[in-house]
């Protein structure tokens, strides 16, 4: 049997789009322990061409020069993560429609498209609303991983088929000894100007938190969790790192490289005591391994999720006074129990997907 795992990456700068490929690789060799592999992204990977321009497409579609349909044909399974939170139009319709193409080519050559544990939605323009109907219409199986997601689904006319949460809860996650205290991941995404929140503010809100973490006793480890060559502005959290040691002084810093930087970061946030993060998959990582995160949260996408999984330690950095919120989540006692229970339940949602995996699968073999 041959899966192919598509729009996630094991090169990628984001460490969060990693997790995806890797939980997702992890789900389906659990599903199916003999299947043979492979990846795909927005970017280099397994497949023979670049799969995100419509015209290249189009045109290997006519010449077939670089044999692509071929080896789509090979694979008996699409396993769609639409980046985790690309199955909506919040990054623009051109990014939707260029990601809805090759799993609708897939499903035209006859192999079965599963959308994996994710994010759906929202669809603001009706030419997206249209699109987003026909991917859903065209999946064999469809899961959500928030149940404000799985509404979306409902209203445009296609269910899902489970409620699960996120794949980075299908990652192995052994015991690694507690020698951090707080880890502080921040966002370089929201350090400069962006769409999100107010940057002059979130900068200010951050290092207020770090401060009163160290007045009173706390040591404090910086982590960047989407990491690029260099320290240029961006989406990039080495960005912020020498602004923030000027104030916070010489902390330490963990700025995971290579291939086993998904591991790094694993390591890094199962080791400490409590992680805050604007990344969700920063915080995401440390739950999964155990360790209390507090988000601090800029998009919709990070409240229902951690809801569903009984998770309410999440500061909105668009609405809440985020500093004294931040501290009172910190100071919060339930934290290491919940965290627990929290795993308990992802590991309860994961088999959820697992299980509908294995039953569409079976007529598969």
């Amino acid at each position: 049997m041959r899966i192919l795992i598509l729009w996630a990456s094991l090169d990628q700068p984001n460490l969060g789009v990693r997790a995806l490929a890797v939980g997702t690789k992890a789900l389906a060799q659990r599903v199916f322990p003999d299947a043979e592999i492979e990846i795909q992204g927005t970017g280099r990977g397994d497949a023979p061409m670049g799969i995100m321009r419509g015209r290249s497409l189009v045109k290997e579609r006519v010449t077939g020069e670089h044999g692509l349909f071929d080896w789509l044909s090979s694979f008996d399974l699409v396993l769609d993560t639409r980046a985790g939170d690309s199955f909506a139009d919040i990054y623009g319709f051109d990014r939707l429609k260029r990601m809805s193409l090759f799993p609708e080519l897939a499903h035209r050559v006859g192999v079965p498209v599963v959308l994996t544990p994710q994010t759906i939605g929202p669809f603001t323009t009706r030419r997206a609303t249209l699109l987003a109907r026909r991917s859903l219409r065209q999946a064999s199986l469809v899961a959500s991983r928030d149940p404000r997601s799985a509404a979306f689904s409902a209203q445009l006319g296609r269910p899902v088929d489970v409620e699960s949460t996120d794949v980075v809860f299908a990652i192995d996650h052994p015991a690694v000894e507690r020698t951090r205290d707080v880890v502080l991941n921040v966002s370089g995404l929201l350090w400069g100007e962006n769409p999100h929140v107010d940057a002059a503010r979130y900068r200010a809100d951050v290092t207020a938190v770090a401060k009163a973490l160290q007045a009173e006793g706390r040591s404090v480890t910086l982590l960047s969790h989407v990491v690029h060559e260099d320290d240029a502005p961006g989406d990039n959290d080495r960005y912020p790192l020498a602004a923030l040691r000027e104030e916070l002084g010489d902390v330490d810093v963990v700025i995971p490289s290579g291939p086993d930087a998904l591991d790094e970061v694993r390591r890094a946030v199962g080791s400490a005591r409590l992680v805050i993060g604007s990344r969700m998959h920063a915080c995401l990582n440390a739950l999964s391994m155990g360790t209390p995160a507090v988000p601090l949260a800029y998009s919709r996408k990070f409240a229902p999720l951690l809801a569903q999984l009984g998770w309410d330690h999440v500061v909105d950095l668009r609405e809440d006074e985020v500093v004294p919120r931040t501290l009172a989540a910190v100071a919060d006692p339930r934290l290491a129990e919940d965290a627990v229970t929290l795993r308990e339940r992802a590991d309860g949602m994961v088999g959820r997907f697992s299980q509908a995996l294995g039953d569409m699968g079976a007529s598969l073999r």
